[in-house]
């Protein structure tokens, strides 16, 4: 029993030298979610040339500032991240940027008076292809780090728990250097047109 108890004081010292960090796995997953259902939105936007959903795109991007707002604020606040803090920090503008270009496209086709055609229509259907892809890789290898977390904390070889957090960070780095890939042929896409 008391070698219990031992280990819960080791357990509840551990997380007050280092404490929890927010989930931001979550919060980014979360936010490819919304990024994706403004993408769809636009699909149906380039299919139907509707003013209601361009307005649904309006109301998403107000959101998404929301959201945006709200990550960065847990972003300062947290102790510690499980991969860099200026990764998650673009991660998360790099999403709101989507939100904000697929806003000023229905904006800037109202105010030059131009209807969808093949061409925007094709465009937001391949934007929509790589939202729904980085949104699931995300939930991927959000999935893959908490289980290895969990598995990883098993024990008390606290050397080798973190040599070996050391490695997954650098898997999901690598993971979120993939959002930074999909943002930058996102770019080129743009300065392309």
């Amino acid at each position: 029993m008391a070698h219990n108890q031992g280990n819960s004081l080791l357990a509840r010292l551990f997380d007050r030298v280092l404490p929890t960090a927010p989930d931001f796995f979550g919060l980014l997953a979360a936010q490819s979610r919304a990024v994706e259902r403004t993408v769809e939105l636009l699909v149906r936007f380039m299919e139907t040339g509707r003013a209601d959903i361009s307005a649904e795109i309006h109301n998403d991007e107000h959101a998404a500032d929301q959201v945006k707002v709200a990550n960065i604020h847990t972003l300062n606040e947290a102790f510690s991240t499980p991969i860099d803090r200026e990764d998650i920090y673009r991660a998360i503008v790099n999403l709101d940027d989507i939100v904000n270009f697929c806003k000023d496209t229905v904006n800037e086709m109202d105010a030059l008076n131009l209807q969808p055609d093949g061409h925007t229509l094709e465009m937001s259907k391949q934007l929509l292809i790589g939202a729904t892809a980085l949104r699931k890789a995300t939930r991927q290898v959000e999935k893959l780090y908490r289980v290895a977390l969990a598995d990883l904390f098993q024990g008390d070889n606290y050397i080798q728990m973190f040599k070996k957090r050391e490695i997954y960070r650098h898997l999901t780095n690598a993971a979120e250097r993939m959002a930074h890939c999909a943002s930058t042929l996102h770019d080129i896409v743009v300065k392309m047109v």
